[in-house]
């Protein structure tokens, strides 16, 4: 009987682990802005580690898709509450490896936020630009910074 309560245990204590460890890493939904538009670039997902964001700590979004580009520019957008708070213009190949061949690659940006950033609910509008200034893809997904200080607030 002892050794079914500790086989209990343990199994509580792995999956209590799974589900502190889990949240992480979350893909999120994405929408793409024109919803009746045809973009060449395809995304396939964003995934934001962790998620939520903890203030003051570094914070990745890495967004998979498809398409074949020789390098451009990428445009993102912050919104807190829906109002605009933050642009950012990055070289497309600073992001990702250019240039991309036909198929899958994956976007990835980090960036640490201030430890006076607000928590709550934000919005992040991304879009992708060739070298001839022609929008690939536009989207937008919803992430939020939670509520646990950092150690940049004491």
């Amino acid at each position: 009987m002892e050794m079914i309560q500790y086989n209990r245990f343990t199994a509580h204590l792995l999956l209590l682990s799974l589900i502190l460890v889990v949240p992480l890493a979350v893909a999120t939904d994405v929408q793409y802005c024109d919803k009746q538009g045809e973009y060449d670039v395809k995304v396939q997902g964003v995934e934001i580690s962790p998620n939520p964001i903890a203030r003051g700590q570094p914070a990745t979004f890495s967004i998979a898709a498809t398409t074949a580009i020789d390098g451009g520019k990428l445009v993102i957008e912050v919104a807190y509450f829906g109002w605009h708070i933050h642009s950012e213009i990055h070289d497309l190949c600073d992001e990702t490896s250019c240039p991309v061949s036909t198929g899958d690659f994956v976007v990835s940006h980090s960036q640490v936020l201030p430890g006076y950033t607000p928590p709550g609910p934000y919005s992040l509008k991304m879009k992708m630009f060739d070298a001839n200034k022609r929008e690939l893809t536009c989207i937008g997904f919803d992430f939020s910074i939670g509520f646990a200080s950092s150690v940049a607030d004491s």
